[in-house]
């Protein structure tokens, strides 16, 4: 699966895609990411310049539809013969979920994230280029580029071999294919913070009991469905 990501700031991805699973996987050539400066696609006479002031006044800058569509297509014309959704993420958005996640694994072979930034991106953006416009949150960030890393690795953990063996995303999966999220506990069975206190692991997780263990995950976990 392929993530074009378009950005400003690039170099914020630098260190999230050379670490942990993600770079595994990029090695393995199970994921392909690409990050895209936007200013690269400005005309040479604005010098880079993306933004500029919004109609009706404000206090900031809004992204420019002119480079965002020059680089929306430019990156489809090296993915012509894939399944390409393009997205933007807005807190006005639908929220992203594992429902989602799965969806566009399923449905898509390569993603397009355009990641906003200073006052937002021009509403023909939303209206005219994207597919659909997601949201991880009703909360203003400073820019897109952190849901972009979120729904990145949440999509590419479903990719069989990501995370290494197949079992890591079965063993929690319930019969509707979602999943259990429940409390975890290891060694020390009893930690002492302070003299006097002792936090203890739960007496059924140490009875060796599976079917209790496995009734007390269910019990205390929640279900994220699928």
């Amino acid at each position: 699966m392929t993530f074009d990501i378009i950005t400003i700031f690039p170099n914020i991805f630098d260190s999230y895609l050379e670490e942990t699973f993600i770079k595994k996987a990029r090695d393995k050539k199970l994921i392909k990411i690409n990050t895209h400066n936007l200013r690269d696609f400005a005309d040479k006479e604005k010098k880079g310049r993306v933004d500029d002031r919004p109609y009706g006044g404000g206090l900031g800058m809004v992204l420019q539809v002119e480079p965002i569509y020059k680089a929306v297509e430019s990156i489809k014309k090296k993915n012509k013969n894939k399944k390409v959704r393009t997205i933007v993420f807005t807190p006005r958005g639908e929220p992203f979920n594992q429902k989602k996640a799965t969806q566009l694994y399923k449905k898509y072979d390569s993603l397009i994230f355009i990641c906003g930034r200073y006052e937002g991106i021009d509403e023909r953006v939303n209206t005219k280029i994207a597919d659909e416009t997601l949201s991880i949150g009703e909360y203003d960030l400073m820019g897109g580029e952190l849901p972009a890393m979120i729904v990145i690795e949440t999509i590419a953990r479903l990719i069989p071999n990501v995370l290494g063996r197949p079992e890591f995303l079965k063993e929690r999966q319930t019969k509707t294919g979602g999943f259990i999220e429940y409390p975890q506990y290891t060694r020390p069975e009893i930690f002492e913070p302070k003299k006097g206190i002792k936090w203890k692991v739960p007496k059924t997780l140490v009875s060796g009991h599976q079917k209790n263990i496995d009734n007390w995950r269910k019990d205390k976990g929640k279900v994220i469905e699928k």
